[in-house]
């Protein structure tokens, strides 16, 4: 063969080898629906560029999303999976995770306490979170405890959580705090509730309902998750982000490594990668996550729209994950029975 045909040839060889290198090495994701435009902009293709390979980016709610993961669980479809602590709990009693080899995460050590192992069982990572407190005029009214919530002179004013959202056992939680009862079952804080309930103004469902309430002056408190507080503050009106004494409640989003994956060291490299404080510093900037990694630092306008900084992290109070699985029946039947709304 002559040469110049053998380099071509050659040449030919590499590339298709090259190609064939490239197509094997790709990591499939399953997240949330919300802010994919950043993500992609801020994290898949800066990893892409990284790592040379191909992410595939699968999105849905979080039922969809687990139930998938089941449904593959002998043939794993999805490598790694961003979900909430007590899904990341649920999957691993399950058998649908692994293990995460923390020692593969560099950037592991810089992780706030609460973030490292949030379930206790070496199965999960976390890497954001939110607080949740309440959202309040402070021309109208003073919290110093969530039990303010159902003062007369102020219950009239108020919308809580249905018990079916994520922030209504959070809120439960809290009250259960004030009123001196941290029973699981939430009990004493429903039956709280629920003597009040003709004088609520209403059980919302979605917090964007709550911006209209609050801007007609029909509510002057609500509880709500951090990431809904721009809403609020945007506002000309003098409303101010509870710092109850009993503390603040909130949630994590974690990340988890599905059992048999054959892309284990990639999905390691795209979890370190999203944990590094570059990254974590880039998606807390344009206010897309509160970053777990503590090495983090933004202004304090940024800051006004996380959970941000040590001190809120060491005063969240988070319900463990496998108390919200084992009341979650008890929750809706007594909310049922004493709310009914």
């Amino acid at each position: 063969m002559p040469m110049k045909k053998l380099l071509v040839a050659s040449a030919a060889l590499l590339l298709s080898v090259g190609a064939a290198k490239a197509e094997e090495k790709t990591l499939t994701i399953s997240v949330y629906g919300f802010a994919q435009d950043a993500f992609k902009k801020f994290l898949y293709e800066p990893f892409e560029e990284k790592c040379g390979c191909e992410l595939v980016v699968e999105t849905g709610n979080s039922v969809e999303r687990l139930a998938k993961i089941e449904a593959n669980k002998d043939a794993p479809v999805i490598d790694l999976a961003v979900i909430s602590m007590r899904d990341a709990l649920a999957a691993a009693n399950k058998g649908l995770t692994d293990k995460v080899d923390t020692a593969k995460l560099s950037n592991f050590a810089k992780l706030y306490d609460i973030a490292k192992d949030p379930n206790g069982d070496g199965m999960s990572v976390g890497y954001t979170f939110y607080a949740s407190s309440i959202a309040y005029r402070s021309d109208k009214m003073k919290v110093d405890s969530w039990a303010d919530l159902l003062a007369d002179g102020v219950v009239d004013h108020v919308a809580l959580p249905n018990v079916t959202t994520t922030q209504g056992p959070l809120t439960l939680y809290m009250l259960g705090k004030a009123l001196g009862d941290e029973d699981a079952s939430l009990k004493t804080p429903i039956a709280a509730v629920g003597a009040k309930k003709d004088e609520i103004v209403t059980f919302y469902v979605r917090s964007s309902q709550l911006v209209q309430l609050m801007q007609q002056e029909e509510i002057w408190a609500a509880p709500i998750g951090r990431f809904a507080w721009s809403g609020f503050s945007k506002m000309d009106l003098p409303i101010k982000w509870a710092t109850p004494k009993e503390g603040q409640s909130g949630g994590m989003n974690v990340m988890v490594l599905t059992k048999g994956s054959k892309n284990r060291d990639l999905a390691l490299e795209f979890m370190d990668f999203w944990l590094s404080t570059e990254t974590q510093t880039t998606l807390a900037e344009n206010l897309v996550d509160s970053p777990a990694n503590k090495d983090v630092k933004v202004s304090d306008e940024i800051a006004e729209n996380l959970t941000y900084g040590a001190d809120t992290v060491a005063n969240l109070h988070l319900i463990p994950s496998q108390v919200a699985i084992d009341n979650q029946e008890t929750w809706l039947s007594e909310w049922n029975n004493k709310v009914g709304q």
